[in-house]
Parts: C-alpha cells; structure tokens; sequence
C-alpha cells in the first residue's frame, strides 16, 4: 500500500510543469516559512505568554524531533522510493536514507506542539501548510508515503515529550517568555 500510495501522488509528477514548479518550491521552503510564522507569533497581542510559550515548545519540538530522526537513521536504512523505480524524481537526488522523513517531522512537530497548548486557528493555518509541505515530498518524488508518516509520529511523539517536560509557567518558561 505504501509503494501504491506514493507511486499514485507521483505520477503526476512531470504533467504539469507550473505544478512541479510550485510543489518544489513549497518542498524547498515550506518548512523554513513555518519557522518564519511560529517566530512572528512571538509578538502576538493576544494571549502573549501563552502564545510565546506555545513557540517555544514547537522550537524545542521540532529540534527534539530532528534530533530522533538522526537517531533512526542510525538503525533504519531505507532506499528512496527513485532508486527503487517507484517515483519520479523532480530535484536533485538525496544523499540520506528516506525513512522517516525530516520535513515532516519538523512540520508536524510545530502543528503538535500549537495543537497541544489549545491554539486552534493556528493550529489550522500550521497544519494546512504541514499537509502541502508532506504532500509536496511525495509529489517531487523523494519520499514513500510511510517515510511520511513515519515523520510525522516522530513529530507528535517529540511535542508529546516537550508538553511533559517544558511546562507553562515554569520558571524557566517564565524567564524565556519574557525575552524581547
């Protein structure tokens, strides 16, 4: 199912080039432009503490994220789906292993984080923009659809630590807030 799934959201790959044009460009800088968004949130009027706090912990849950990620590929070795034949590849190859994968693990990590400090309509807009970037690797070619998912729960599992160890109104949450 995980090769059918990924060969089928691929295959239109190469049919339309402002499309490809576009799911490059949303796959290059997708993930930097939600760090941009989560950054502007910190001089947010409403709600400022919580909302700071909530950027907080998606910065530490999307570099825990990254960090365990690493620690996969130490143990997991799987071939990207253009070397097997299952994809079409729109970029320049990959020297990594494909599982899981780090562009949505750091963009599901940020939805997971805002998700769990309560902050629905951001959550949304954040999650719209983790589903296009995810979309856009399957697309371009350089991800199966499980390296996807597999990102994904490293990205949800990563908030879920930040939320049990970074506490709100802490006082180190109460010192990092009250940056700028």
């Amino acid at each position: 199912m995980d090769v059918s799934l990924t060969h089928w959201i691929n295959s239109a790959a190469g049919i339309s080039p402002p499309l490809d044009r576009t799911m490059i460009a949303i796959s290059q800088i997708g993930v930097p432009l939600m760090v941009i968004v989560v950054a502007l949130q910190w001089w947010s009027r409403s709600d400022r503490a919580h909302v700071r706090h909530a950027c907080l912990s998606a910065g530490l849950s999307f570099l825990l994220g990254l960090a365990i990620n690493q620690a996969i590929l130490l143990f997991v070795h799987r071939i990207r789906p253009y070397d097997a034949g299952v994809t079409h590849l729109l970029i320049a190859p990959s020297a990594d292993w494909s599982f899981p994968s780090d562009h949505a693990t750091a963009s599901i990590a940020i939805v997971a984080a805002f998700a769990m400090q309560a902050l629905p309509r951001r959550t949304l807009a954040l999650l719209v923009m983790a589903v296009l970037i995810c979309w856009s690797r399957l697309h371009i070619g350089i991800h199966y659809a499980g390296d996807i998912a597999g990102g994904a729960a490293t990205g949800i599992a990563a908030a879920m630590v930040v939320r049990l160890c970074y506490r709100e109104n802490s006082r180190l949450d109460a010192f990092a807030t009250k940056i700028l």
